[in-house]
């Protein structure tokens, strides 16, 4: 679309059923490929959710998570807090049907978006918020960028919130991202330290519940256990819900950026709030993730093919 047409700034709006001319059966498509894939992987939703949330952290969400690293460029997807992301074939058997409906119309960056909504979804049988669509695909991955801006398990309050205002997202917006946690799993070298040498003495977290502890050192057996995962929602983990709240009252966050959230007296007052009504303050927070940094109009370029830039 011309510039002039799309409005400022090479811009463009994201909007309400932006395919529904250009590919009407773009989102019915996403949707159908996710639910049956999801209907043979329960743990899909958690993984899909997930790249969406390390997509949008970096470079905005343009699926530049997606892009293969190449002999002159370490990408995203290969970076140490990407290593463990899971979904990619998903989202590249999405793209290969639209791609034979509607050639070099829709984004990965909304493929993306729309399947981690509809992973979510699928347990409920119904639509659970609003994807606006229209973004383009951007043709940068950095590895060092991946590194500089996915928020890690390890971190304290104060590095969290810096990292969701680096994105223009709130408090609320990272107490309740946060919430996400209620389905997938953790891998024991991202909160082993809780467990055997939290302040590099051999000591276990004193914010961890020892119950909960005992039973984490019963899965973890050490620090050196890489492999080894652990649900994170120990009661529900493949469902969406807002149990993640009700843990962590109860000091059975898993990682310490869960634990970082109860360390704050806003952030605390947010948690209990939670209780209540999670879900719809999850789909306003997860809508404005959903909208970082993205390029619309004639900016990036809609690929081909997921994993590399049209050439």
């Amino acid at each position: 679309m011309s510039r002039n047409i799309m409005g400022v700034c090479h811009g463009g709006e994201l909007m309400k059923n932006f395919y529904k001319h250009s590919c009407p059966l773009a989102e019915e498509t996403v949707r159908n490929i996710t639910w049956k894939n999801i209907a043979t992987n329960s743990a899909l939703p958690a993984k899909l959710l997930r790249l969406h949330f390390h997509d949008c952290f970096v470079r905005g969400c343009d699926a530049s998570v997606l892009l293969n690293s190449t002999s002159n460029n370490a990408a995203e997807r290969d970076a140490p807090p990407n290593l463990s992301l899971a979904g990619f074939d998903v989202i590249e058997e999405v793209k290969a049907q639209l791609e034979k409906t509607c050639p070099g119309v829709v984004s990965c960056a909304d493929i993306i978006t729309l399947a981690a909504r509809d992973s979510v979804s699928f347990q409920f049988n119904q639509s659970m918020w609003e994807v606006l669509t229209g973004r383009r695909d951007g043709n940068i991955s950095r590895f060092s960028e991946a590194l500089a801006n996915i928020p890690s398990p390890l971190s304290n309050f104060t590095t969290l919130k810096q990292n969701f205002a680096n994105k223009s997202l709130t408090v609320q917006d990272l107490v309740v991202l946060s919430g996400a946690h209620t389905i997938g799993v953790g891998h024991c070298n991202l909160f082993s330290n809780r467990l055997y040498n939290f302040t590099g003495k051999g000591d276990a977290d004193p914010s961890l519940n020892s119950t909960y502890a005992a039973f984490l050192k019963s899965k973890c057996q050490s620090l050196s256990d890489n492999t080894t995962a652990v649900n994170m929602d120990p009661n529900s983990s493949l469902s969406f819900d807002n149990h993640y709240f009700a843990n962590l009252k109860l000091q059975q966050g898993l990682f310490q950026s869960d634990a970082a959230l109860l360390t704050n007296k806003g952030s605390r007052k947010i948690v209990d709030e939670m209780l209540g009504d999670f879900f719809t303050e999850f789909r306003q927070s997860i809508k404005r993730m959903g909208a970082i940094g993205v390029l619309t109009g004639d900016l990036g370029e809609i690929r081909k093919k997921c994993n590399v830039v049209n050439s």
